[in-house]
């Protein structure tokens, strides 16, 4: 069986596709998009920003898979059309290419339709053609004649429908208008507004008109696919991450008998941690899309006050500590007078706790002796609270629904606002929250213990569950 990247010799050459146009809508634009890259090219709103052929290509992993020739647009179509014209009436024997090839032949530098001739040139050297469409515009008749002279090549060729997004009506005239030249095998690909099925679709399309081509198109997007899961399982966890940091930080204010100064300053310290681990994880999403600072702005988040103590007597936190009152409960509970000497006095109920911690083990002092400790001696933490939480998790799940539909052509900042929408929390939100916070050591990434792992993977896997179920990722 033969593996990814390796290229029989009975395949044929590199798969060279030519994208066309009328000037200003959207050609380098659907390669920065094809590429995931803001680098390519020039996207400016004035017409006629790309003046010469541009070539990119689109990998599989190590192997080469096709070109990418972003060319000028077609500024006047009409002295083309009498061009050609004039040519077809001097070689009436010609085949409809052959004028093509004629018109490239006979156009010199400088040239009025010097941009036109770039053009056809390359949609002579090319396999396919994309022929890029704002449906935005109303269907004008220079563009028909663009199509008609585009065909001429006889050169498959796909439309590529750009701008979409908020245009049904205007995309249901053009496809009216095209089915006029039978060409049915047009694609919605928005290069603001992405999807990843849409450019899966658009190298089906291909694999369709093009059979010699199939095998390797099949590699690509069946690599793409990878790519983009692998993206999205990464950032899901990434941002599962900054959950559990959050949920697991506190801040520890003294005691009951602290002053508000104490409480005051570790407010402050929480809300710099939280704003700070969001913008982290902003930055780390933006690099695995291939984004800037400049296409996202994340608002500061609102920190809320709120203080948690550990409660050692609660059912929950027993079930945690593997205790129940049939075995070791009751047997630790025999060494509390003990305990009690030895601690200066503790209340009976607190001596007795501390012995049925004692039947479990040693590892169960390891993983919770600074809880056990600050119970007996009234400390309190600063912690994030409920309304926090909820709010940071459904702002990522927004963030990470903007970054998966972001075309790399889009010039707008996204905002990711303060207050998104209601949205839905993971199953278990609440359970999920009260684990972590009686976990604290699972926001480091040294804090985790052997017996640790099965729980802190079983609550990572259900937040990237829940952000991944998301029917626009």
């Amino acid at each position: 069986m033969k593996s990814v990247g390796t290229v029989s010799m009975q395949e044929a050459p590199l798969l060279e596709i030519a994208v066309v146009g009328h000037t200003n809508t959207g050609k380098t634009s659907l390669i920065r998009t094809l590429l995931r890259s803001t680098s390519f090219g020039r996207v400016d709103d004035a017409a006629g920003t790309t003046r010469h052929v541009e070539r990119a290509t689109i990998f599989a992993g190590s192997e080469a898979v096709l070109n990418l020739h972003d060319t000028p647009g077609i500024e006047d179509v009409y002295a083309l059309q009498d061009k050609l014209h004039l040519i077809a009436t001097r070689n009436k024997r010609s085949t409809q290419s052959e004028l093509l090839e004629k018109f490239v032949a006979a156009t010199p530098l400088n040239d009025p339709l010097e941009q036109e001739a770039k053009v056809i040139r390359q949609v002579l050297r090319s396999d396919v053609l994309l022929y890029v469409i704002d449906v935005r515009e109303p269907v004008l008749e220079k563009y028909l004649i663009e199509i008609e002279i585009l065909g001429k090549a006889m050169k498959p060729m796909i439309p590529i429908f750009n701008f979409t997004a908020a245009h049904r009506a205007e995309l249901d005239l053009w496809r009216k208008k095209l089915a006029a030249f039978n060409i049915y095998a047009s694609l919605e690909l928005d290069t603001v507004a992405f999807a990843f099925e849409a450019e899966k679709r658009l190298y089906q399309k291909i694999q369709s008109l093009l059979e010699v081509h199939y095998t390797r198109l099949q590699r690509l997007i069946d690599h793409r696919a990878r790519v983009w899961n692998q993206l999205c399982m990464s950032a899901a966890r990434r941002i599962a991450g900054l959950i559990i940091t959050t949920a697991c930080y506190r801040e520890h204010t003294g005691d009951e008998r602290s002053s508000a100064g104490d409480t005051s300053s570790a407010a402050i310290r929480l809300q710099d941690f939280i704003r700070q681990a969001e913008q982290h994880c902003l930055v780390d999403l933006l690099k695995m899309f291939n984004f800037t600072d400049k296409d996202i702005e994340l608002q500061k988040i609102p920190v809320q006050n709120g203080y948690w103590q550990l409660d050692l007597f609660a059912p929950g936190v027993l079930k945690a500590y593997g205790l129940d009152i049939g075995s070791a409960a009751l047997k630790g509970a025999a060494a509390g007078a003990g305990i009690d000497l030895m601690t200066g006095g503790l209340s009976l109920g607190a001596a007795s706790m501390l012995g049925a911690l004692a039947g479990t083990g040693w590892s169960t002092f390891r993983r919770y002796g600074k809880e056990i400790q600050a119970k007996i001696r009234g400390t309190r933490w600063l912690c994030v609270d409920d309304s926090t939480l909820q709010l940071l998790y459904l702002r990522q799940r927004q963030l990470l629904d903007k970054l998966m539909n972001r075309g790399h052509a889009a010039c707008h900042t996204d905002q990711v606002s303060q207050q998104p929408e209601r949205g839905e929390l993971p199953d278990g939100w609440q359970q999920i929250i009260d684990m972590l916070r009686q976990n604290p050591a699972w926001g480091r990434s040294s804090g985790l213990h052997t017996d640790d792992t099965r729980q802190y993977s079983s609550i990572e896997k259900r937040l990237v569950d829940a952000l991944l179920k998301n029917p626009a990722l």
